[in-house]
């Protein structure tokens, strides 16, 4: 799924590709689910016409700014992605909006599962869900006496909380179990129970590992292999961290958890 790292890197080749250059042409088939306000039809008809002027995100929400209002919000879902092609190039499978400019290029929007949206906004980061997010770690970076303030308010389990995009924007679930592996910190432990040292352990390895994974633009080939993301799916019985560690699988907050208990108290 998606998460922040991976839609950072598609928010900088947006921008990269396309910042200053104008919309020709804007195609989308029509599709009531992904298109669940605005009929595609809507959406092209607004984005013709546009000059791209920034590529903005918060959390794992996009918006593309135009020089002139509605912006486009973008949701990529479980499965949805950005592609750039040749406006002579067909578009890739599963493709729900196409922007082509006239810079000779097309940004595509594809989304397989169809759990992605397209909407117009006016005023994103005043608009939902902009409104309703949290902290991004990567933009905001806040201290550790916010990160104390969060953690010892609640007496939910600390991976459910940061689950909470109210709190931590951007947060998805193999980011939140990474943390708490790297802290050395159960994921069913209460968060106001933890000690300052494991509240700022918890603020270094998040910041540390979102940073980390934006710079190698979310490819995991790149993540550094001790990291448990590279052996925490399946939910095998025999699965091990790249140190020989045994992983155990447990739902906490309607969500499947990795976590290793010789290393995580």
């Amino acid at each position: 799924m998606p998460e922040l790292a991976e839609v950072e890197t598609w928010r900088r080749l947006a921008e990269s590709a396309f910042l200053g250059a104008t919309v020709q042409r804007c195609r989308a088939g029509k599709d009531d689910i992904v298109f669940d306000r605005e009929s595609a039809a809507t959406v092209s008809r607004r984005c013709k016409g546009r000059t791209l002027v920034g590529a903005r995100r918060r959390g794992k929400h996009l918006w593309l700014a135009w020089d002139r209002a509605p912006q486009t919000y973008v949701h990529f879902g479980t499965s949805g992605w950005f592609e750039v092609v040749s406006s002579e190039d067909p578009s890739p499978r599963f493709t729900k909006i196409r922007w082509d400019f006239d810079t000779g290029q097309s940004l595509c929007y594809a989304c397989i599962r169809r759990i992605g949206r397209i909407r117009l906004l006016t005023d994103p980061l005043n608009e939902a869900p902009f409104n309703k997010l949290g902290k991004d770690p990567f933009i905001d970076a806040p201290p550790v006496a916010w990160y104390q303030d969060v953690l010892s308010s609640s007496k939910r389990p600390i991976k459910s909380l940061l689950l909470e995009q109210k709190f931590f924007a951007g947060v998805g679930n193999w980011l939140a179990d990474e943390v708490l592996y790297q802290a050395r910190i159960a994921p069913q432990r209460s968060d106001c129970v933890l000690t300052p040292a494991e509240v700022s352990r918890v603020r270094s390895r998040l910041h540390a590992i979102v940073n980390k994974a934006v710079a190698v633009e979310a490819d995991e080939r790149r993540f550094p292999r001790t990291w448990l993301f590279h052996t925490r799916w399946g939910k095998s019985k025999d699965a091990r961290t790249a140190n020989g560690e045994a992983i155990t699988f447990d739902t906490i907050g309607g969500r499947t958890t990795a976590w290793v208990p010789s290393r995580q108290k």
